[in-house]
């Protein structure tokens, strides 16, 4: 485990030298900000804010659009979502099929959003050409989270009735209902479609199920409450955060095991997992930095001081910049993942070198963000 005096030593240290210069990345980042009901547009080549898009409902998620310059933003409390213009910067379409919406994701092919609607109880499916309401999947109570396999299935899961539903996107119908004895938090697939994992929070554990048969494969005890969870690119790796401890747990999904759990400093929140360099990014609200890791070698690589309360992290396309939103300070932290690497003889020269690139004010309440290449 990576130990708290090794946390300490990494707010000193001096500063790094013979780094490359950083480049600028040609697009923008959507910034959703919840209190302000607006999303802000950020030049990544500049980072500078170029405009904010107001919205008549607060929005909780934004998603890029895989191939085009749009970006799709939804607002729970009145079901809707926006198609945001990279060109014109404004709502250039928006979709409705439900009063109020819990979460969507991009299908697994990219060419649909599907969206989970509490009122009423379903998922419907909004093709991105014409982004109209299309095939709807019914559900018998209001889901809280869901996910979507590759192999075209989504896991649904309800707390109230503690049931997660399987349903098959292409026939549009649900397959099964798995009951549990527990309230899942989250559900996800593994990156095959082949199992999925579901977390109890208030149980400390973990359950993975066989999706084809819905028997329960393992059930994973841990030493806190998972609330929070980051995936590898590659889908090998899974981090679980939560209260209860100041640690990440590693699982490894195909092997169906809880690896090790390694400190990740103060009450570790939202985590983000980049491929190259391949590092874990943990944010930590109440002392407002980002824990990095290197997943090489799951030792401690650098803390970096953000702004207030930071929350989402994500990563530019190119690997070349970490974006934190700061949900109490309402900017967004610009960090260079180039600078977080240390080696052991020289770690704690470098531990201050991870400062910040740049801060960019976004807006009142910054939640989600997504990054469109011009």
């Amino acid at each position: 485990m990576i130990s708290r005096r090794g946390l300490l030593l990494a707010s000193a240290g001096a500063v790094a030298c013979g780094r490359r210069k950083a480049t600028a990345y040609p697009g923008y980042c959507f910034v959703a900000n919840r209190q302000g009901r607006n999303v802000t547009v950020v030049d990544l080549s500049r980072f500078r804010v170029r405009k904010q898009i107001a919205l008549d409902a607060a929005p909780s998620l934004v998603i890029a659009h895989p191939e085009k310059p749009f970006a799709y933003a939804l607002a729970p409390a009145n079901g809707t979502v926006y198609e945001l213009d990279a060109a014109t910067q404004a709502v250039s379409r928006r979709m409705r099929a439900g009063s109020t919406a819990v979460e969507m994701r991009l299908a697994p092919d990219g060419r649909a959003l599907w969206i989970l609607y509490r009122d009423p109880p379903g998922l419907v499916e909004a093709p991105l050409d014409s982004l109209k309401a299309a095939r709807r999947i019914r559900l018998n109570s209001a889901g809280d989270g869901f996910d979507l396999s590759v192999d075209g299935r989504a896991a649904v899961a309800c707390r109230q009735d503690k049931t997660i539903v399987l349903a098959a996107l292409d026939a549009v119908q649900v397959e099964r209902t798995l009951r549990w004895d527990a309230v899942p938090e989250f559900v996800r697939f593994r990156t095959d479609g082949k199992l999925l994992l579901a977390a109890d929070a208030a149980g400390r554990s973990i359950t993975f199920f066989d999706v084809a048969g819905g028997k329960t494969m393992v059930r994973l005890p841990l030493p806190f409450e998972p609330r929070r969870y980051a995936i590898t690119p590659d889908g090998g790796q899974v981090f679980l955060s939560g209260p209860g401890m100041d640690a990440v747990a590693i699982v490894f999904p195909y092997h169906t095991e809880v690896w090790q759990t390694v400190l990740a400093g103060r009450a570790p929140g939202v985590m983000a997992a980049t491929d190259t360099p391949p590092f874990l990014l943990v944010a930590n609200p109440d002392t407002n930095t980002v824990t990095v890791l290197d997943l090489a070698n799951q030792n401690l690589s650098a803390v970096v001081h953000v702004g207030a309360g930071p929350g989402t992290i994500l990563a530019t396309p190119d690997n070349q910049y970490a974006l934190v939103l700061n949900e109490l300070s309402g900017d967004m932290a610009v960090i260079r993942l180039d600078r977080l690497s240390a080696s052991s003889s020289d770690r704690v020269l470098r531990y201050k070198s991870a400062s910040l690139f740049t801060m960019v004010p976004v807006g009142e309440g910054p939640v989600s963000a997504a990054v469109v290449k011009w």
